[in-house]
Formats: structure tokens, C-alpha cells, sequence
């Protein structure tokens, strides 16, 4: 069965730091480009990042390029999402996914809440 918990979530000043994890299980995670989406509210979810297999390749929303790490530890089944110089604007729920089989269907976790705030 897959599933992916995330952690790490909360509420933070402008200028904050939160890291957040992603604990998979039930598939390969090693083979899998793992990937970071947040929705905010009355909007569409959005790709914040993603990691390829073996951690070489990353990929950032322009919006978060040069404030946000993604990495991933392949014996721990994880991946991160470092956050730092946080701005109002992404106050989110932030969601770990995965896309897997032939259809290459995807697969989130349950969400964790990332409020920014003074």
C-alpha cells in the first residue's frame, strides 16, 4: 500500500524557517522522482519542487528558486523540503507526491499546513 506521511508543518513569522518531511513506504521510493506541490486556499495546486532518483536533479518553481532545498535520503525513504526566507505568500498546504505504474498515476500524502504570518 502506498503512503506518504509529511511532517513539519506550522506557523512561522516572515523570514522563518520550517523544514519539512515526507516518509514514504510501499513502493520503491529509490527509483521515484519525489516531488513538492502546495494549494492555497481558492487556488490551484502548484509544483514548489521535485527531485530526481538519486538526488543529482532538482527542480524549483520559479517563485521559490534560492529559498527552498529539496532533498531526499534514499535509505531513510524520505524527502525533505527546506524552507527558509518564508513570505506570506506561501502560507499553503504542502503536499509530498509521486507518480507511479504504467499510467504513471500520482500519489499525495494527507498534506501538512504551512502558515506564514506576523
Amino acid at each position: 500500500q502506498v503512503q506518504m506521511v509529511e511532517s513539519g508543518g506550522g506557523s512561522v513569522q516572515p523570514g522563518g524557517s520550517l523544514r519539512l518531511s515526507c516518509a514514504a513506504s510501499g513502493f520503491i521510493f529509490s527509483s521515484r522522482i519525489m516531488s513538492w506541490y502546495r494549494q492555497a486556499p481558492g487556488k490551484e495546486r502548484e509544483l514548489v519542487a521535485r527531485i530526481f532518483s538519486t538526488g543529482d536533479t532538482t527542480n524549483y518553481a520559479d517563485s521559490v528558486k534560492g529559498r527552498f532545498t529539496i532533498a531526499r535520503d534514499n535509505a531513510k525513504n524520505t524527502v525533505y523540503l527546506q524552507m527558509n526566507s518564508l513570505k506570506p505568500e506561501d502560507t499553503a498546504t504542502y503536499y509530498c507526491s509521486t507518480t507511479l505504474g504504467a499510467t504513471s498515476l500520482r500519489y499525495w500524502g494527507q498534506g501538512t499546513q504551512v502558515t506564514v504570518s506576523s
